[in-house]
């Protein structure tokens, strides 16, 4: 399926509008607990109960299935790439609809941060002699290094929200700035990728 240029224009501005939701309502819901602590909590703690719970499952679902047009601009470029963040935005999206708890939950948290690695890690090894390719694999390796961390002890608290929001921060960048058809990044738009 070939896109028009402006079904192309608005399925970049379709990943830029989901991960702006999705990050957005998260952050504004750490702000809004009064029981969120970074140290202490995970991120999907924030989907458990009032207040917070309805604008952190929401901004998750609707940035989910926004931000999968997305996949449609990514596939120009690599299918690999879009396959791997369409798998990466849909868990995203179904971590709002599986709440912390719930026995889904666990196996799509799982799937978004593992999948949002692996989007940035095949989009940096397709474009590894560029820039942008360069700096999603450094993105990619900071998540994995956080997680690292984290899993060694060395972190500030018993809580995943640090290394989660670190995901979520460098996938949220990669796609508003480093990915093939980056909003951001207008030059790149049209030009398919040579993977």
């Amino acid at each position: 399926m070939r896109l028009s240029a402006r079904s192309r224009r608005v399925a970049r501005a379709l990943g830029a509008f989901g991960s702006l939701v999705a990050l957005g309502g998260v952050t504004l819901a750490t702000v809004l607990s009064p029981t969120f602590s970074w140290p202490a909590s995970a991120l999907s703690d924030l989907g458990v109960r009032p207040p917070t719970a309805l604008l952190f499952n929401a901004s998750l679902a609707i940035g989910g299935a926004v931000a999968l047009g997305y996949a449609l601009a990514l596939r120009r470029h690599s299918g690999v790439v879009a396959a791997c963040y369409a798998v990466a935005v849909a868990s995203m999206g179904l971590v709002g609809v599986f709440p912390a708890g719930t026995a889904l939950h666990f196996p799509v948290a799982a799937s978004f941060f593992v999948s949002l690695t692996a989007t940035m890690v095949a989009d940096g090894l397709a474009r590894r002699g560029t820039r942008t390719g360069k700096l999603a694999l450094a993105l990619s390796a900071a998540h994995v290094v956080s997680w690292a961390l984290w899993l060694r002890g060395v972190r500030f608290g018993p809580g995943l929200a640090v290394p989660e929001y670190v995901g979520a921060v460098a996938f949220a960048a990669w796609v508003v700035a480093l990915s093939p058809p980056a909003p951001l990044s207008p030059a790149n738009a049209d030009a398919p990728s040579q993977v």
